[in-house]
């Protein structure tokens, strides 16, 4: 294989765990919407938001340790670009802490839709401007690392 497809895949990989995430996002707050009228929405809601907070820790774990080094590495002058994003990282871990908790102590769906409506917008604008930013770096990164560990699993 040459290493023109795997140094281009990398933009493709994060683009694909981002729309991973969102829809494990959308997912969640789906579950947070209808869960009033569930009989086993505390249930299902630990089990959707769970897995949706696993997810997104997982994602930002990997891009801290193996792809935000990687790319500054080979990029030094996108440092700033990298510290605010590990700062994103940093207030989103915050959020999730605070929304498994809520999850945890049987908050209303009500009070957890609220919660992961927050966690959207962050995470969404997180997400805008890490694509934009490091698309075009992504397409020339030489990192040798399964993609489930830098960008979480597949």
């Amino acid at each position: 294989m040459s290493d023109i497809p795997r140094l281009v895949a990398w933009r493709r990989q994060l683009l694909e765990a981002h729309t991973r995430l969102r829809f494990a996002l959308a997912t969640a707050r789906e579950a947070a919407r209808d869960g009033a009228d569930l009989p086993d929405a505390p249930r299902d809601l630990l089990l959707y938001c769970h897995g949706f907070c696993v997810a997104l820790d997982g994602h930002h774990r990997g891009e801290d340790t193996l792809l935000f080094p990687a790319l500054a590495a080979q990029h030094p002058e996108i440092a700033r670009v990298v510290s605010m994003l590990t700062r994103d990282h940093e207030l989103i871990a915050a959020l999730l802490a605070r929304f498994d908790a809520a999850v945890r102590s049987t908050e209303s769906p009500a009070t957890l839709a609220l919660h992961l409506q927050g966690i959207a917008a962050i995470m969404e604008s997180h997400f805008r401007f890490e694509e934009r930013e490091l698309e075009p770096l992504l397409d020339r990164l030489e990192l040798d690392a399964d993609p489930g560990a830098v960008l979480g699993p597949l």
